[in-house]
């Protein structure tokens, strides 16, 4: 009696093994069959651009930056009347800076090109011929690279880092990650944009050039062995039921030869 009970539970046991499974369970930013992604802006700068939370480190020279280049001048130099050290400076939600002498002023959106252009024409109202360094050193992005646990936070070295160059910082992708499905988010979380590429094929890597922005994420969506998972999951269920039904069977056996 007990035996035959025991046998018609095992199917029902199996059955609620199963969908207690949290296959999957360790992919992020997941996205529905219809989800309708960012389409890619065609005005996409080849350069980096300033943003709210950026640090610069500014430098200003007069007379055309004569002093960087004339190192004699810059020793005979006790005062150091013409020019900045280098300091850095945040800019602050608004997208402005406060820099000496002049104030705040807006650098949001701007690339670093156009930032030292605008400084220069500030700069000229107190100083002749002004040159301006503007620097950002905090710029990086967040990569997963697929199927890995090891995401990385990768610094943007030069000023129009592409995709491709960040994923080649990281080691490329992975053997499970899907070449076709690399997430890009972008902007604040609340409401970010969500980019889409496919590096599957050479007509996708096209698209490789797209330059990246501070604290933009690149995440590679793994591919899932779900054979290697049920196994995986499901073996030490069945382990449980194949010791529970030979201890039922012992007992029964020896209740029979009593």
């Amino acid at each position: 009696m007990i035996l035959e009970k025991i046998k018609n539970l095992i199917p029902l046991i199996v059955i609620v093994s199963l969908s207690a499974c949290n296959y999957n369970s360790n992919i992020m930013m997941k996205t529905g069959k219809d989800y309708s992604y960012d389409t890619l802006p065609s005005d996409e700068s080849a350069e980096y651009i300033i943003s709210p939370s950026d640090v610069i480190e500014f430098r200003l020279y007069t007379n055309d930056g004569s002093l960087l280049v004339d190192f004699t001048a810059l020793k005979e130099q006790s005062n150091g009347a013409n020019f900045t050290s280098s300091i850095t400076y945040l800019i602050e939600f608004d997208g402005q800076v406060k820099l000496p002498v002049i104030g705040r002023i807006e650098l949001k959106g701007k690339t670093v090109k156009l930032a030292q252009e605008l400084l220069e024409a500030e700069y000229a109202k107190y100083y002749i011929k002004p040159f301006v360094q503007v620097n950002v050193i905090n710029k990086r992005v967040t990569v997963f690279p697929g199927g890995s646990s090891k995401a990385r936070i990768i610094p943007l070295t030069n000023n129009n880092m592409n995709l491709l160059e960040v994923l080649g910082a990281v080691g490329g992708l992975t053997e499970l990650a899907k070449a076709e499905r690399i997430k890009l988010i972008r902007g604040s979380l609340k409401d970010p944009k969500v980019y889409l590429f496919d590096f599957s094929t050479l007509e996708g890597v096209k698209q490789a050039d797209f330059v990246l922005q501070a604290n933009d994420i690149v995440y590679i969506e793994p591919r899932t062995e779900y054979l290697q998972k049920v196994i995986r999951d499901v073996a030490p269920i069945i382990s449980l039921i194949a010791s529970t039904l030979t201890l039922f069977l012992v007992i029964d056996n020896l209740n029979r030869t009593n």
